[in-house]
């Protein structure tokens, strides 16, 4: 089963089998529509005109992998901090889990362990990394022990509350809809 992120089936196909590629369409997707962040990926290895590497992006001239982001159309809304954080995000991937970012789910003890090592990555706020963390144990098989527990509510069966559940385009628009309930709900009790 592959991912269906980005809507566009070569992206969702880089995202399936490169680890690497999920991370930063992860780190992305913020404050931007996520298909397209979850497209960006192959768009960056487009523009660099190779695959990700995450040796070769720590290592890259920051001024020039903020110009590879910021190329009409940019990768993100912020594309300067996007490739800051894609570097640090590389950085991280070489210094703890040797260059390989299957690793840092494949060597998790358990659900709480990879929550954690998700948690700690730039771009990871405690939300987004339990998101993170579903949509491994949901759509790639990574069943840590406790997984589900430690991505309470986003690994719950069933539900459509994030990228985790996002199968097709009908479960992207339940996900959709639920977002917006909650930003209207929020607006509720703020006003």
């Amino acid at each position: 089963m592959g991912l269906h992120l980005s809507q566009v089936a070569e992206a969702d196909e880089l995202l399936t089998n490169d680890p690497l590629a999920l991370l930063i369409g992860m780190v992305l997707d913020q404050q931007i529509p996520l298909e397209r962040a979850f497209a960006a990926p192959l768009e960056l290895t487009r523009r660099l005109g190779r695959s990700l590497d995450p040796a070769d992006l720590a290592a890259m001239n920051p001024d020039e992998l903020a110009a590879t982001f910021s190329i009409q159309p940019a990768l993100h809304r912020f594309p300067a901090a996007m490739a800051q954080r894609t570097q640090k995000l590389c950085q991280i991937v070489i210094d703890s889990y040797d260059g390989d970012a299957a690793r840092v789910w494949t060597t998790a003890a358990d659900g709480r362990d990879l929550l954690k090592r998700v948690a700690a990555l730039p771009g990871f706020g405690m939300q987004k990394a339990k998101i993170f963390v579903a949509l491994l144990g949901k759509q790639l098989g990574v069943k840590a022990p406790g997984w589900r527990e430690a991505t309470a509510p986003f690994g719950e069966t069933g539900s459509y509350l994030s990228v985790a559940d996002i199968v097709d385009q009908q479960s992207r628009d339940k996900v959709r809809e639920y977002k917006k309930q909650m930003k209207v709900a929020a607006r509720a009790i703020t006003a």
